[in-house]
């Protein structure tokens, strides 16, 4: 990887490659917590074309993706509003490879600042119980606040903490 990193707003047409990234990091990020059924169904209901398309441009996610400076997409992050003052990062999310070499922190910068600019004072996440990836969001100042058991049909269950980063 180069060592320049763009981080730019997601459009539409960014769609494929968002999905992409996500076949590309799910299987790894996610293979000693879902069993294969579950992550294809996940992948499926997150990431398709008409899943992304309906976050984009129905529930208003602002999608933000990491590139090197040859364009080469590398990571990927989505937030929202929730509700006033209260922000949620929906996923943040970074090539295998590239992991440990500040995308993610970068990706997450990138997100704190523009909630901030929109007048949030709280971000939230939910995070798998059994995600490594919550120690990397403890470093960075975030508080696991409850849990939160959510079904997304097919009979999965998503098993989270919900964490929150006062801002």
């Amino acid at each position: 990887m180069s060592d320049v990193l763009v981080i730019r707003t997601a459009e539409p047409e960014d769609i494929n490659s968002i999905g992409y990234l996500a076949y590309q990091i799910w299987p790894s990020a996610y293979k000693d917590i879902l069993n294969f059924e579950q992550l294809h169904y996940m992948l499926q209901y997150f990431y398709s074309p008409e899943s992304l398309r309906d976050q984009m441009l129905k529930q208003h996610h602002i999608f933000l993706l990491a590139e090197t400076e040859e364009e080469e997409p590398i990571g990927f992050a989505s937030f929202s509003k929730i509700q006033e003052g209260i922000f949620k990062l929906h996923k943040l999310y970074v090539l295998p490879g590239l992991q440990n070499m500040n995308v993610g922190r970068s990706l997450l910068e990138c997100v704190l600042e523009e909630c901030n600019a929109e007048g949030g004072q709280k971000l939230q996440l939910n995070v798998n119980r059994n995600n490594k990836a919550i120690s990397f969001y403890e470093k960075l100042g975030f508080k696991i606040i409850s849990e939160e058991n959510v079904d997304i049909g097919n009979g999965h269950i998503q098993e989270d903490y919900v964490m929150e980063k006062t801002l």
